[in-house]
């Protein structure tokens, strides 16, 4: 251990306490591994501050003496932005112990948090109060408000309430240079000027630490009715999407693309579920619709049912009954990834798309795919109700694993320039971080990337936070 880390130690130990500061290498890995267990680091040791505070000491000597730092929450990102490098030269901090709810205002419909709170925490705490908040993630019992806002999660409640980035009404975060930010304002309508919050949301870190949110709730819904609908292709489901969208109006919730390859990987992963309908389809989709007041939604799906069918959208389909059976459906939803991640090595993609370009690009897709590589096998879902597309790859078993590696960046090339050509985003929800930085400069303009690289150097100078993530490194 050389003299300064030594310091570090020191210094850590004397602000946070004893259990502030993580140096011992075998205590590692929970904060070096992603959840897909794909990105890996090794960091020069673990901060675990517990308040904004102490954040902001922390943030403040590495700023003094030059030390990189990542911030991390809850291990639930898929594109390595919270994982440390590979050099052990970044000072990981960890929010986990910053998970307090301040404030909440059932009247104002808002609620003050740490950023370590776990997500699931904060939707408990509205629904007690009989409130709603509305993000929904298959990670929400264990990420955190911080990497929610950091990352402008998504989820499968889009559709009606927006991405993360709808749901702050203010933040607090700690800059590279140690100094605090307080805009911790609970004002559902603010006009003065920039709004500076707004940098920070999906920066994913790079411009400084959230430590502290004002979320946004809704009324808690009182009534909610989920239906799984079978339809014979991609085309007959974005009609369906459209004459939902209409006869629902805001109370179409989730409108979920799942083909039946993914609902024989939720069987593979969940065998004890049951296949909701008596016969096999090419295509399901799984929608919810939900409101707060007294409304027939049994009427409004069975409708919905009704013009499908004549229509020929729908083939088949069922209205959950109860709250048990309701889940039973979800349980697809989350399942198929469990059942995706035992099929082993794949390509993950996140890539968004104007909703009318959907089945062409879908169609595209899969014919390039299948012209390159024949035996790669497409995994494509998605909350196609907001234009958002998870378009994965399994790659041939028989493959070894550089052979693998190959085929899926030549694949991932092929579907980032179709993206491109229907004027889509390859990151809808996930992010950039370090798997996706190199498409993603591919795809800057000379002024954007100037622009983004400004910003950098303002907040950070020195390239200490976050650096090499969405932007390359500059030191």
């Amino acid at each position: 251990m050389d003299t300064s880390q030594a310091e570090l130690i020191a210094f850590l130990t004397k602000r946070l306490g004893a259990d502030g500061v993580i140096d011992d290498p075998a205590d590692f890995p929970r904060y070096t591994i992603d959840w897909a267990g794909d990105q890996r680091g090794e960091p020069l040791l673990v901060a675990r501050p517990r308040t904004a505070e102490e954040v902001a000491t922390v943030v403040g000597y590495c700023h003094h003496h030059g030390i990189p730092m990542v911030a991390q929450g809850g291990h639930s990102g898929l594109v390595g932005g919270a994982q440390p490098d590979a050099e052990r030269r970044e000072l990981v901090i960890s929010l986990e112990r910053l998970n307090r709810i301040r404030h909440l205002d059932p009247i104002n419909f808002s609620m003050s948090v740490d950023s370590g709170c776990l997500l699931q925490t904060v939707k408990d705490a509205a629904e007690q109060a009989d409130c709603y908040f509305p993000l929904a993630l298959g990670a929400q019992g264990s990420c955190q408000i911080g990497g929610n806002v950091s990352t402008n999660a998504g989820g499968l409640n889009v559709l009606r309430y927006g991405m993360m980035r709808q749901l702050v009404l203010g933040l607090e975060v700690v800059l590279p240079n140690g100094r605090l930010w307080n805009g911790m304002h609970a004002l559902h309508k603010d006009n003065r000027g920039y709004e500076l919050k707004q940098l920070f949301i999906g920066a994913e870190g790079t411009l400084g630490i959230v430590t502290g949110a004002v979320l946004k709730l809704a009324p808690r819904p009182q009534t909610r009715r989920t239906a799984l609908i079978a339809v014979p292709d991609i085309a007959a489901a974005l009609k369906l999407y459209s004459q939902a969208r209409r006869s629902c109006c805001d109370l179409l919730s989730a409108f979920e693309l799942i083909p039946r390859v993914c609902m024989e990987l939720a069987f593979e992963a969940t065998p004890a579920l049951p296949d909701p309908l008596d016969e096999a389809h090419p295509v399901y989709v799984l929608m919810e619709v939900s409101a707060s007041g007294p409304v027939d939604l049994d009427t409004m799906i069975e409708h919905l049912f009704e013009a499908g069918a004549d229509q020929g959208h729908v083939r088949d389909g069922v209205l959950a009954s109860s709250e048990a059976q309701a889940a039973q459906l979800w349980q697809i939803r989350e399942s198929m990834l469990e059942g995706q991640q035992m099929r082993g090595e794949h390509l993950r993609t996140d890539i968004s798309l104007p909703i009318s370009a959907l089945t062409a690009f879908f169609e595209g897709a899969c014919q390039a795919m299948t012209e390159r590589s024949p035996e790669t096998q497409v995994i494509a879902y998605g909350h196609i109700g907001d234009g958002n597309l998870h378009f994965n790859l399994l790659p041939p078993a028989t493959l070894e694993h550089g052979a693998k590696q190959a085929l899926l960046h030549e694949l991932e090339a092929i579907l980032f320039d179709l993206v491109d050509a229907h004027e889509g985003s390859i990151s809808a929800e996930h992010g950039i971080g370090r798997v996706k930085q190199r498409p993603f400069l591919a795809g800057l303009d000379d002024l954007e990337r100037e622009l983004l690289d400004g910003l950098k150097k303002l907040f950070d100078p020195d390239d200490l936070m976050a650096a090499g993530r969405i932007l390359p490194r500059r030191r």
